[in-house]
């Protein structure tokens, strides 16, 4: 007989929107359940512990980012005991959707916030909006919010020009504008790549007392995935549910990007483009230090080259 471990273990990848849904219900059983809300947004609750995840999520990304199609929350679900409450959309949608919001309604109306003793929102990009916007939902919740648009009201975020089909949803009626929904919120914090103009621009508009915005340069517009990759993001998570997710804790978290192939040619790239040949001998030779890597190995010569004759040439004055 199939234990209830093993069930959720099963894989989900390959299944579309409505197949995976239908698979999920399967899944979870009488340990929680999936609910639809409406054609483009579902539910999906897992019970376990006593401190609930409620993430936001696209299924397009789980499809592509979990090899098993599974919620990110499921991780930690096994890892940490936590319960998780997983708001899915079929597609990028920022859940500007009226069944999503009586979802919510109903969830306030049934006290079901009130049965956890910590709560978490997370998200990224139009999910972290979504995790700003309806932790309105559950006061003196956690938020963790990944490169979030704080909305893309026109008349607040005309600048940005990526999502302009989204123009036409209303961003102006309730759970709105994301940065006042975290009023709510015991704190907040929004992680995002300054080098990413617009993303940047986004959170600006976080500033409040209760938020603190931390900047992950040369991470790129993925960000929670390089997050992932680095296997920091479960940390992350588990020390914002414990209060302890502190500037300088998140700071010596992200200092797993010195060995992180990802960010180091990343880094490459920004100094072999901007000319600063010391900085690139530098990033060349820690790296080296680290591994066997021929394109610092050809940056370094190169750079090494250049400084060679430019101190050549000023010798010769």
């Amino acid at each position: 007989m199939q234990s209830q471990a093993d069930a959720f273990d099963a894989p989900l990848d390959g299944l579309n929107w409505t197949d995976w849904l239908s698979r999920m219900g399967g899944m979870i059983g009488d340990a929680g359940f999936v609910e639809p809300l409406g054609a483009a947004h579902a539910a999906v609750f897992r019970a376990k512990g006593p401190v609930l995840l409620v993430s936001f999520e696209n299924h397009d990304r789980v499809e592509e980012d979990s090899p098993k199609a599974h919620p990110m929350g499921w991780p930690l679900v096994k890892a940490l005991g936590w319960s998780h409450l997983s708001l899915l959309s079929n597609g990028d949608t920022w859940f500007r959707d009226g069944q999503v919001y009586g979802f919510f309604d109903r969830l306030i109306d049934d006290g079901f916030f009130d049965e956890f003793e910590r709560v978490i929102f997370y998200g990224a990009g139009p999910c972290g909006y979504a995790a700003a916007a309806f932790s309105v939902a559950a006061p003196g919740a956690r938020v963790l919010a990944i490169q979030p648009q704080a909305t893309l009201d026109p008349r607040i975020a005309e600048w940005d020009d990526r999502y302009l089909a989204q123009r036409r949803v209303a961003f102006d009626d309730r759970y709105g504008y994301a940065p006042d929904m975290l009023d709510a919120a015991k704190d907040a914090v929004v992680l995002y790549d300054p080098e990413i103009e617009l993303d940047a621009m986004h959170a600006a508009l976080f500033t409040r007392p209760n938020v603190m915005k931390f900047r992950m340069r040369h991470l790129g517009p993925r960000l929670e995935i390089s997050l992932d990759r680095m296997q920091i993001m479960l940390r992350i998570l588990a020390q914002l549910s414990a209060g302890k997710l502190t500037r300088l804790n998140l700071a010596r978290l992200y200092r797993a990007r010195r060995t992180d192939p990802a960010y180091q040619f990343s880094l490459l790239k920004h100094t072999t483009r901007d000319e600063r040949h010391l900085l690139t001998m530098r990033l060349a030779r820690a790296v080296l230090a680290q591994r066997n890597a021929p394109p610092f190995r050809k940056a370094l010569n190169r750079a090494e080259s250049i400084l060679m004759q430019d101190q050549a040439a000023s010798e010769a004055v």
